[in-house]
């Protein structure tokens, strides 16, 4: 008879899998739908790709 605590674990590994799986396939969708709307905006592209490094060169680690 297995233990309960095995049974859970299992079925945790299993629920972090599929978690891992839909983040993956949510990310793969948010970077598909960016690479659309710079094709189709580019001057917001331009802007935000600025911004983003202006962001980044005033971040302190």
């Amino acid at each position: 008879m297995p233990e309960p605590e095995s049974q859970e674990d299992a079925s945790q590994q299993q629920t972090d899998a599929e978690r891992r799986r839909r983040r993956a396939q949510f990310l793969r969708e948010r970077a598909e739908a960016r690479a659309l709307r710079d094709r189709v905006q580019p001057r917001r592209a331009k802007v935000a790709r600025l911004r983003h490094a202006m962001r980044m060169r005033t971040f302190r680690w």
